[in-house]
């Protein structure tokens, strides 16, 4: 009897310690293979969406100022960055061929002038003698002949069409002394506009050849120190966004590499219709007024821009990565919640495969704002339905839906080593 004892004994004592043990072992081993989830806290704040991107400093207007004419360039008046008025002397072309043309045109209109005072006087001489032979053959037919008094009138109709032909010469002549005198005229190159010398592309003794093309001299920008633009070029995805801010007349801020602690300010002056295709990849051109009072803005800078869209203050907001957040196998979702991942129902707000007709891509367009987040209740995920709003790049907004500031979401699955 007492050897079974010592038998059953410990052996009592074993089948103790494993039923005692198998409980904790199971649930530990369960805890090993369960994920373990990063999570976030849905929190009360400001919403501010915006479009980033990057454009150019250019002036208002730019105006290039060329010549009209030929020729060694005899002296320069204006310099880099110099201020200039209107008709201002910008530089000189040498105008001695000029000058020499309007010597010829106006001895070639003296000339010609000439012509119309001799034809003039010999066809008031022919007057005289038609008058005289009308008079005689007035007294009598015998006088003068037919043959005579022909040659009287037509005589004088021969020296008025001469006269016709040396005025003509003369307004001829008078033009052509016009032209050499605004050929001489263009020698002196003038400032267009009130403005700021940006670029200098002459220099003195050079020599311009304007038959073959317009050579560019200077380039003028008026108002520089009151105001610039900056050139930017939007996705097609986002256009829609910039219309909206501009009927909103919304702000937008800017820097530049140049001062970067500074922020400027600007107004969507303009959305341009002239789009632009890269790769399959269509923008648009969108024009940024900004003052430039201090003239910290020069003319091709690089300009980082933020059109500002849409504002939202203390509103519940989520962080993106937990709309981003999918469970990666559903025996740890709720059973309930486990079609969403099961593939018999499309998560709300992600695009369907199959959407391939206009209407439907319309209504999945409608319902992207309906999306899930997914809270930890003890070993399972339960999916808690959202109605998005606005979005910027690191939190959206919440308009409906069973959730409250504090509460924790999950983000994502944690790769760390899990509690013991």
């Amino acid at each position: 009897m007492r050897s079974w004892l010592k038998i059953l004994i410990p052996l009592g004592v074993l089948v103790g310690l494993v039923v005692a043990g198998y409980g904790p072992a199971i649930r530990y081993l369960n805890a090993r293979g369960r994920p373990h989830y990063r999570t976030a806290d849905v929190s009360q704040g400001d919403l501010s969406l915006e479009v980033n991107t990057t454009g150019v400093v250019k002036p208002v207007l730019s105006v290039e100022v060329g010549s009209f004419v030929s020729g060694p360039i005899l002296a320069l008046y204006a310099d880099f960055n110099e201020k200039v008025m209107q008709n201002q002397l910008l530089a000189k072309v040498d105008p001695r061929l000029y000058a020499a043309n309007v010597d010829r045109d106006q001895a070639t209109l003296a000339t010609r002038l000439a012509d119309v005072e001799r034809a003039e006087a010999l066809l008031q001489q022919a007057k005289n003698n038609e008058s005289r032979a009308l008079a005689l053959r007035k007294e009598g037919e015998d006088y003068i002949s037919d043959q005579e008094l022909d040659q009287f009138i037509f005589n004088r109709k021969s020296l008025e069409a001469q006269l016709d032909v040396a005025r003509a010469a003369v307004r001829q002549a008078d033009a052509s002394l016009a032209n050499s005198k605004a050929n001489l005229e263009y020698t002196n190159i003038l400032a267009p506009v009130d403005g700021l010398v940006i670029d200098r592309k002459i220099d003195e003794g050079q020599t311009l050849a304007a038959q073959f093309q317009t050579p560019q001299l200077f380039i003028v920008a008026p108002d520089l120190e009151q105001e610039v633009y900056i050139h930017a070029s939007i996705d097609e995805a986002e256009i829609g966004l910039i219309q909206d801010a501009k009927e909103r007349d919304q702000p937008v801020e800017f820097t530049v590499d140049a001062h970067p602690e500074r922020l400027f300010h600007g107004s969507i002056r303009q959305i341009r219709l002239s789009s632009t295709t890269t790769q399959n990849v269509v923008t648009y051109p969108v024009v940024v007024s900004a003052a430039n009072g201090d003239q910290l803005l020069l003319p091709g800078m690089t300009a980082n821009l933020s059109f500002k869209i849409e504002e939202r203050n203390d509103v519940l907001r989520v962080p993106n990565s937990a709309l981003r957040f999918y469970p990666p196998d559903s025996k740890w979702v709720r059973e309930g919640d486990r079609p969403l991942l099961e593939g018999g129902t499309s998560t709300p707000g992600e695009p369907a495969n199959n959407v391939s007709t206009a209407s439907e891509k319309t209504a999945q367009a409608r319902e992207r704002n309906r999306r899930h987040v997914w809270i930890q209740e003890g070993e399972f995920l339960r999916a808690v339905e959202v109605t998005t709003g606005l979005s910027d790049h690191r939190f959206t907004e919440i308009v409906a839906g069973d959730l409250k500031a504090g509460q924790k979401l999950v983000i994502g699955v944690s790769t760390g080593k899990p509690p013991t």
